[in-house]
């Protein structure tokens, strides 16, 4: 059964990122952007169900944007108005809708690095 999954670390507290907001949005046949869902992240940084599973993870074209602004403003990390980095939008491809795709969001006020976990 194919999934994804995410998770956020912040890397200047040294911990998860609780209670971030994730947008997933899937790219339609026709050039435009369809909101699927929005989840938040628990208190170990992850959310609490894969954020698709099964048969509503299809093949295509995806963007988890993280909404680290509000993150980093909560927890004050974030001096800068406007915020240097606020939205984080990750853009991916689904080729195999039965494997699992994980993809964790390493993140400062400054910089962040993703990759496809395990």
């Amino acid at each position: 059964m194919g999934r994804l999954s995410t998770h956020v670390l912040d890397t200047v507290r040294g911990k998860p990122a609780a209670d971030v907001a994730i947008d997933l949005d899937v790219l339609e046949p026709d050039g435009s952007w369809h909101r699927v869902k929005q989840v938040r992240t628990n208190a170990d940084g992850r959310t609490d169900q894969p954020v698709l599973a099964g048969d509503e993870l299809t093949t295509g074209t995806y963007m988890l944007t993280f909404h680290m602004g509000a993150y980093f403003k909560a927890h004050g990390l974030a001096a800068d108005d406007p915020l240097f980095l606020d939205l984080i939008p990750l853009r991916f491809a689904v080729a195999d809708a039965g494997a699992h795709y994980h993809v964790p969001l390493l993140a400062t006020p400054w910089s962040y690095q993703t990759y496809r976990g395990s």
